[in-house]
């Protein structure tokens, strides 16, 4: 996805036939607050990181319909003449609020919120959640995956088996925004700077009458960055001697292994000795071949001699559960210049929404900076510092926490003033420092990958009190 590229028509049909009938019924510019927030943290982990708000930013500054869209629009046969002439002027004018990428975020957060015209806050709906959804999700397992290998670097590798072109593109920003070092996919690094890294395919070993050929031919067009494919044949073997054989010739600047099949633990020890022997120490050994959080974990406990990880299929399609269930309710309306409270109610309370204009502070620890929970509050509230705030377990409201010596920080930036965007994105490094920065604020008890503790995330009083007066208002009507 191009950022000048217009998807203004990426959206689900019933947001067009309902902007159509708020047209139709007068209700086109009555202003309407509308959240997005998740509902539940992807493989039972302990928090989310946010990602894929540039690219939020680039779809609502492209907002237009063209000829082509209304001709469209006009063949369906069910939208008047005057809601297309609106749709050919059509100029974004919402405000939009949104917790910066790479913040760690949780449940039921509004990690945006878009006020405006109810026909436009109701339109944009589609594609903030799919890019949203999207990128925090594989940013959320790319996390996961590199916190699993201790500070060795972990390599996207994905592009081949993700779902289409845009999400490899931007599953490999959202993993670089997770803590991955680089990626396979060349235009990820000629579109958003991110490192391009690969070495060669076993097509290259075969191509050459044995591996010392094609090592030795490899070496001598990239001397600085020698990276030789180990396991065509048989690793122990043939592959890594004549990996050593070449290096030793050849002295390249930097040299390293890769291994992507086999007994990961058992192979590594056995070329990390015969590397060491060599006399071959800084020789580097990278693994790939479907490794995943679990995996890289337990190799890593059972001793094996890993400098890198290349990541693919399980990383930039999110395996082991591909589904970021972010979604976007209405929580207020303007009328007559006061803001009514909505709220959306089921039988299920997870799917109760958190009504009105919102806040979200995060509340830090003034010694260790270490974050103790949020709080999300009305719009015109702050939370006082100091000593004596309360805040409750989300859920166990009798389980209380009594903060001291903390400070507040609001975590959303306003990203539009009236469809202006007023927000200037931060650049991709600055971007995967500051996640790496933020997810170090927290616990290391919420970090767990297994039964996490769970995070904080309050209500004011004041919120508190307008859900269950709606609440109640709502079961005095049944």
């Amino acid at each position: 996805m191009k950022k000048d590229m217009n998807l203004t028509m990426l959206t689900d049909f019933y947001e067009i036939t309902m902007a159509n009938g708020y047209f139709q019924t007068g209700m086109a510019d009555d202003i309407a607050y509308f959240d997005m927030f998740f509902r539940r943290v992807p493989d039972g982990g302990g928090f989310a990181v946010m990602a894929g708000l540039e690219q939020v930013i680039d779809y609502l500054k492209n907002l237009t319909f063209t000829e082509q869209d209304i001709e469209y629009l006009r063949s369906k046969g069910i939208f008047c003449e005057e809601f297309l002439d609106y749709l050919r002027n059509f100029k974004f004018a919402c405000d939009v609020w949104a917790v910066p990428e790479g913040t760690p975020i949780f449940p039921h957060e509004p990690i945006i919120t878009v006020r405006g015209p109810v026909m436009q806050a109701q339109f944009v709906e589609t594609m903030i959640l799919l890019t949203i959804n999207h990128q925090s999700l594989i940013a959320t397992k790319a996390n996961r995956i590199v916190r699993a290998a201790k500070g060795r670097p972990i390599m996207e590798f994905g592009t081949r088996r993700a779902h289409g072109a845009d999400a490899a593109i931007y599953g490999a920003r959202a993993a670089y925004i997770g803590g991955c070092a680089g990626t396979a996919c060349a235009i990820a690094d000629r579109d958003h700077g991110i490192s391009a890294l690969g070495t060669m395919a076993h097509s290259w070993v075969q191509m050459y009458p044995d591996e010392y050929s094609a090592f030795r031919k490899y070496a001598e067009i990239y001397p600085d960055n020698c990276v030789l494919l180990v396991d065509t044949y048989n690793v122990l073997k043939s592959g890594v001697p004549a990996a050593i054989r070449v290096f030793k010739e050849m002295k390249p600047a930097k040299m390293g292994i890769r291994i992507d099949s086999g007994d990961i633990a058992y192979l590594t020890k056995k070329a990390r000795k015969m590397l060491d022997d060599a006399g071959l120490q800084d020789c580097k050994i990278t693994i790939s071949n479907s490794l995943d959080e679990y995996i890289i974990r337990d190799v890593l406990q059972e001793g094996a001699c890993i400098d890198s990880f290349g990541v693919g299929e399980r990383l930039i399609t999110a395996k082991s559960e591909p589904v970021f269930g972010g979604v976007y309710k209405l929580a207020a309306l303007e009328t007559n210049g006061k803001m009514v409270p909505k709220i959306k109610i089921s039988e299920n309370v997870e799917k109760i929404t958190n009504p009105g204009f919102k806040k979200l502070y995060r509340l830090y620890d003034k010694d260790t900076n270490k974050a103790l929970g949020d709080v999300i509050t009305l719009a015109d509230e702050s939370v006082p510092e100091g000593d004596g705030y309360e805040i409750f377990d989300p859920n166990a409201v009798w389980k209380r926490k009594k903060l001291k010596n903390f400070y507040a920080k609001n975590l959303r930036v306003q990203i539009f003033d009236h469809g202006e965007c007023v927000y200037n994105s931060p650049d991709i490094d600055e971007i995967k420092a500051y996640a790496a920065e933020q997810i170090h604020t927290l616990w290391e008890e919420t970090l767990r990958f297994e039964n996490p503790q769970t995070y904080y995330v309050d209500l004011s009083q004041k919120l508190w009190d307008m859900k269950h007066k709606l609440l109640e208002e709502h079961n005095s009507i049944r």
